[in-house]
């Protein structure tokens, strides 16, 4: 299949695109209500969290070691699924970015409001929109550089902030000298406040909040050296969300009482300022708003490349399968750009209340994409091996098929949890129509591009 896409984008920038998706709101403006769900306990949540999405990661890898294309697990579920689960793949992927960019653009204007209160959070957001947009337009590689040094910000930023919460810990830096110790982690109703039910609820936040992983996978279509640098940035890349999420998070619950945290603001900040480090909250805020910038421009480079393989499959509009002279599918961004303008509306209309309406659709719309990527993978593994090239695969997932159903049935169960957190249940009603939404429009549309296992 023809994709004429420029591979400009080295191992140092796919790490970071990934790192860029994942770590974003949902650490430094989630986090919030996810601690108040189940307090210092949510470093044990991010655990369990990120073991399902390593295996989800290596079940994409090995698709996209052995066959990389920008389209990841859209094209493969194309190939190695049917034409249904290709095209539905390929445009709740799609439906799953412009939402979580959505989500990225609701509290730009809660960072911005942090040194200018009197501005409107829709401004703010409709200036971000554009200024993303135009990086985007130009090519890969500016996007790729863009990206890298957006995503090295904010994490430097993290790794300061664990050192730095390291020494109020134990040497009562910025506190007048006087540690604060550990007590924190027990001292407000314990390690696990509201019990397992607590923990269990979380989960829901959190997965949210590694949505964005699967970046890589569509990276691989304009990588240098796909079959070196995916297997490696996916590696490097799990452990280090995993490291990110999981120091921070600790660091903040030791430094302050988890049932004093807010959710109105990046606990982050709120944090800091509270203790009297007014200097560090506002790095902190510029950080925070580099890290919804970075996640937005991900997502946007995501929605571009992924509509793109949609039109060559014949699943979408043959404009979107258009590149400019710089190699950039120009329609498929602006298209995608376009739409997050309703974050800009929504924003004047109910500020304040946007975030987690959106997260909870983005969170649904993420565990549907992970699932076809898990069941595509078993099928890309029994094609395989039912042509004797399942040795030769170089990036297997391991206990496949165990740890796949393993991992299906923990997202089950998010998703039955999502029932029980007042700003989520609306979302398994969306759910079902946007699968029968994409039922008839795959109908409506001609037949696919792709042959099945070919």
């Amino acid at each position: 299949m023809p994709d004429d896409l420029k591979r400009s984008l080295k191992n140092r920038h796919i790490q970071m695109i990934a790192l860029g998706g994942a770590i974003g709101t949902g650490l430094f403006y989630g986090s919030g209500t996810s601690i108040q769900l189940v307090g210092p306990g949510i470093t044990l949540s991010y655990l369990i969290g990120g073991v399902a999405v390593f295996f989800i990661m290596r079940a994409l890898g090995e698709m996209s070691v052995d066959e990389p294309v920008s389209g990841a697990f859209s094209h493969y579920a194309y190939r190695y699924w049917g034409d249904f689960a290709g095209f539905f793949s390929g445009w709740n992927y799609w439906f799953c970015y412009v939402v979580v960019s959505m989500a990225e653009l609701s509290v730009v204007g809660v960072y911005i409001n942090y040194w200018f209160p009197k501005v409107p959070t829709w401004i703010s957001a409709l200036i971000c929109l554009i200024l993303i947009t135009v990086v985007n337009l130009i090519n890969v590689k500016a996007f790729g550089e863009f990206e890298f040094w957006f995503s090295l910000i904010k994490v430097a930023a993290i790794v300061a902030m664990i050192l730095f919460g390291l020494l109020i810990i134990f040497f009562g830096f910025g506190n007048s000298g006087e540690a604060i110790g550990l007590s924190n982690l027990w001292a407000h109703g314990g390690f696990l406040p509201h019990g397992l039910w607590g923990l269990l609820l979380s989960l829901v936040i959190v997965m949210f909040s590694f949505g964005g992983v699967e970046l890589i996978g569509i990276t691989a279509g304009e990588a240098d050296q796909p079959k070196e640098s995916i297997p490696k940035a996916i590696n490097q890349v799990v452990w280090r969300i995993l490291l990110f999420y999981v120091g921070a998070l600790l660091i903040l619950t030791i430094i302050y009482p988890w049932n004093l945290v807010g959710t109105t603001g990046s606990p982050f900040v709120e944090i800091f300022s509270a203790i009297g480090i007014p200097a560090a909250a506002g790095i902190l805020n510029v950080v925070v708003l580099t890290a919804a910038l970075s996640t937005y421009n991900s997502g946007l480079y995501s929605n571009g490349r992924m509509i793109h393989n949609l039109a060559l499959h014949g699943s979408a509009p043959k404009l979107f399968a258009t590149l400019s002279k710089a190699g950039a599918p120009v329609y498929g961004v602006a298209f995608s750009s376009g739409l997050t303008l309703i974050a800009v509306i929504l924003n004047f209309l109910v500020p304040g209340k946007v975030f987690m309406y959106l997260m909870s659709v983005a969170t649904m719309a993420a565990i549907l994409n992970w699932i076809m990527i898990l069941i595509t993978q078993l099928k890309f593994r029994q094609s395989k091996v039912a042509a004797k090239e399942g040795e030769k695969l170089s990036f297997k997932l391991p206990f496949c098929p165990i740890s796949n159903y393993v991992t299906l049935a923990f997202l089950g169960v998010v998703i039955i949890l999502m029932a029980y957190i007042p700003d989520m249940v609306y979302s398994l009603y969306i759910g079902p129509v946007w699968i029968l939404i994409l039922y008839i429009g795959y109908k409506l549309r001609g037949p696919s591009k792709v042959v099945k296992g070919k």
